[in-house]
């Protein structure tokens, strides 16, 4: 690239190590329907997926149709167990300091709702750092895995594609950002990708570049 790329950033699983606490509570809210998901098939099913993605697996693969009910409540429960329990990802901190010393750009492209995004962000002390902008999966109509997001992410900070380096943990976000033209390094770091097969899994897509640490995240850039 000839000049710095555009870091755009997921949020769960990225900047905050929420992927374990939003996993359990969406799997106890399923269970209270009659829907029972081990670990395994809920980050297969749900791991870096919107909530409208999330409805659309469990109607066409459970035969369950959930309601306004249902999301109130799993955003309810959710909340509260963010409130606490949520914690940054260890090292993102100094990681944006990096970033932004170096005159880097970067945003925040999540498929949660803005709500949701902000919440975290509050709660683990980084909202200053990362408002505005940030871009939510419902803002476009195609969650992750389409390019969608990322892609509007790119479109609203004047950037191409190809000028553009996407950080996530998720085989989703993953393939959204390869559909989209970018470059992706996936960040396998969290609480939740710290098994071999989760790692594997992710290794099989291919990602520009694999790593466990936020505080490299400035000189890996750098290679771009």
């Amino acid at each position: 690239m000839s000049e710095r790329p555009l870091i755009i950033f997921d949020c769960d699983g990225v900047l905050v190590d929420s992927e374990p606490i939003s996993l359990a509570v969406l799997r106890e809210a399923l269970s209270a329907e009659g829907i029972s998901i081990c670990d395994r098939d809920a980050e297969r099913l749900f791991l870096g997926r919107s909530l409208a993605t999330m409805l659309s697996v469990v109607k066409d693969d459970y035969g369950a149709t959930l309601g306004d009910g249902f999301l109130e409540r799993l955003r309810r429960d959710l909340y509260a167990r963010f409130r606490s329990e949520l914690q940054p990802t260890q090292g993102i901190v100094n990681a944006w300091e990096a970033l932004e010393q170096e005159g880097y750009m970067f945003c925040v492209a999540s498929s949660s709702q803005p709500e949701r995004i902000r919440l975290s962000l509050e709660i683990a002390g980084l909202l200053p750092s990362f408002e505005p902008p940030i871009f939510s999966a419902s803002m476009v109509e195609n969650g992750k895995p389409a390019p969608d997001l990322f892609l509007y992410a790119a479109s609203r900070m004047r950037r191409p594609p190809e000028e553009c380096l996407v950080i996530e943990d998720s085989p989703a976000g993953i393939a959204a950002a390869k559909a989209a033209g970018m470059k992706v390094f996936a960040y396998v770091g969290a609480t939740h990708a710290s098994s071999e097969a989760y790692r594997a899994q992710i290794a099989s897509l291919e990602p520009d570049l694999m790593f466990d640490a936020m505080d490299n995240l400035v000189q890996r850039a750098r290679t771009v």
